[in-house]
């Protein structure tokens, strides 16, 4: 009988440590529109085009009801079982590497700088961005709160939950509580969303995408022959026989450039090691240099935690 015990422990501990597991990372931020909106962007030299990306630092240093609301939301989230990135800890990490916040070398000749959105998503390796986005309405001596939640897949960027509303009027004086009682009638909802699409994710693949290039100083390109097969067909068939489930697509195809999207890659690596485009593709490019194809120059381009490009025969 104790020993039936025991295991019976043991077994409910095991589900309950698998159950933990298979629940996605969040990181909640300000949207891009509420950054816009309280002037908290930057610009960023993007080769030779201006774009605009939030910047953090300054939202997180001057906005005390901004930390409010991450707190308040991290904590809803927390109670359901969700693992944290917090966005504030994920800034401090990156602002004392200075190799992170450097110009880094353009590879096609140019420099780019990285966001401060992207580095924070690059460190922070989470599944789901939680973006939050709020106004404040005031009507006679009452206020409530305008919400908006997004969840985007961290990966593609594609948003897979949302929700919005207006909490009911208060003479309440803090936002962040008075937020949290608004998302409150749709959190179930928008959990279950979040969950249903990381469940997707862990049975089907992560959805990433990738475009191969053929550098203009190669003597070859997607169309010659190796080995008695088209190199389109080679990576064609290497893409059928390593994606979870046979699942991609192929976009667009030239004898120049070849445009994968939709492609499952498995959530964790061989080593129980969470995936991304670039871990997934080294794989390819090994495939590539070996024996009989022996294509030595090839240069992956890491776009992100979701996207990658590879250039056949440039180094």
């Amino acid at each position: 009988m104790k020993r039936l015990f025991l295991v019976a422990i043991f077994a409910i501990i095991t589900m309950s440590a698998f159950a933990q597991a298979k629940r996605p990372t969040i990181m909640v931020v300000p949207s891009d529109a509420w950054c816009k909106s309280k002037g908290y962007v930057t610009e960023v030299d993007n080769m030779g085009t201006t774009v605009y990306s939030p910047d953090y630092v300054a939202a997180l240093q001057n906005d005390f009801d901004l930390l409010n609301v991450i707190s308040k939301l991290n904590d809803l989230m927390n109670d359901r079982g969700f693992p944290l990135q917090n966005l504030e800890s994920v800034i401090r990490d990156i602002t004392t590497t200075s190799a992170e916040l450097s110009l880094v070398e353009g590879k096609s000749g140019g420099s780019v700088a990285e966001s401060m959105y992207d580095q924070v998503r690059n460190r922070a390796r989470a599944d789901i961005i939680m973006q939050v986005t709020w106004d404040v309405v005031t009507v006679g001596p009452k206020k409530s709160v305008r919400y908006t939640l997004q969840g985007l897949d961290s990966y593609t960027n594609k948003q897979i939950a949302g929700a919005n509303g207006t909490g009911e009027p208060s003479h309440q004086v803090d936002i962040a509580v008075m937020l949290q009682e608004a998302v409150m009638a749709n959190m179930d909802s928008f959990v279950g969303r979040l969950q249903e699409h990381f469940d997707d994710m862990f049975a089907n693949g992560r959805e990433v995408s990738y475009l191969i290039r053929v550098s203009d100083i190669w003597g070859e390109d997607l169309e010659s022959d190796f080995d008695g097969y088209a190199l389109s067909e080679i990576i064609d068939d290497w893409f059928y026989d390593n994606t979870e489930g046979h699942r991609y697509s192929v976009a667009d195809q030239s004898d120049t450039q070849m445009t994968l999207n939709q492609v499952r890659i498995p959530i964790y690596d061989e080593r129980g090691r969470a995936n991304d485009a670039n871990r997934f593709i080294r794989n390819l490019v090994r495939y590539l240099r070996a024996e009989p194809y022996l294509i030595e120059n090839i240069k992956v381009l890491n776009q992100g935690l979701g996207r990658c490009v590879l250039i056949l025969g440039e180094k």
